[in-house]
């Protein structure tokens, strides 16, 4: 049974990025395997981990920028390449052809899923930009756009996936039968497995954790405040 990778060139470098996560459980939602077993859902949220701690980037990256401090230009972009690739093209293509519809059809959160596919439009144009802008040299003008794009982004997906975690991914569970909810386990692994390869949740863990040690916060002791 397989796991899932995704490798992607992230700028200036030969970063490894992945998405997707482990193999899913046999309990609601997918194949029997081993301690790393996650339902759909739980897939899902876990990807919006790897989301917040980009989030997290970017909003260091304007706390320097704004400082006046260096930033590590290359790893912003690969900050972004990590959303393109793991959110954008894979995470977010989950929710639109396999959730929103359900949701849709069932007549339930219908309002929501419309603002969540429309803010999923914004959020890629967002991503273009900063990937188009996080480059050297990088003069002031272009910085200003740069420091808008990345807070326009969080302020956005902080509300967006806090959304899809309290309120549509626990919804999900009146809508569908333990039936197609395992059928939707079956699915995400295979469209997975198709896209992406092997490892693939921990893979983004590492080329986020990499990023973060280039921006020099990967020690989480030292963001504990005095």
């Amino acid at each position: 049974m397989s796991r899932r990778e995704f490798l992607k060139t992230a700028a200036a470098g030969t970063l490894l990025v992945a998405c997707g996560s482990t193999m899913k459980s046999s309990e609601g939602g997918g194949k029997e395997g081993g301690d790393d077993d996650v339902t759909p859902t739980e897939d899902l949220m876990r990807e919006h981990g790897v989301l917040r701690r980009v989030m997290y980037l970017y909003d260091e990256a304007t706390r320097r920028f704004e400082a006046h401090e260096e930033v590590p230009l290359d790893a912003l972009a690969g900050g972004a390449q990590i959303i393109r690739h793991v959110i954008e093209d894979y995470h977010e293509k989950l929710e639109e052809n396999f959730l929103f519809p359900r949701f849709e059809k069932a007549g339930k959160l219908a309002d929501l899923t419309a603002v969540l596919r429309r803010q999923h439009e914004k959020g890629r144009d967002l991503t273009a930009q900063i990937m188009a802008l996080a480059k050297a040299p990088l003069g002031e003008p272009d910085q200003a756009k740069l420091i808008l794009a990345l807070r326009s982004f969080n302020h956005m997906y902080r509300a967006h996936a806090a959304r899809e975690d309290t309120v549509l991914f626990p919804a999900l569970h009146s809508i569908v039968g333990k039936h197609e909810y395992d059928e939707m386990g079956e699915k995400f692994e295979a469209k997975e497995t198709e896209m992406l390869g092997d490892h693939g949740f921990e893979h983004a863990v590492e080329a986020v954790g990499k990023l973060e040690a280039s921006f020099g916060v990967d020690d989480l002791a030292k963001l504990t405040p005095a």
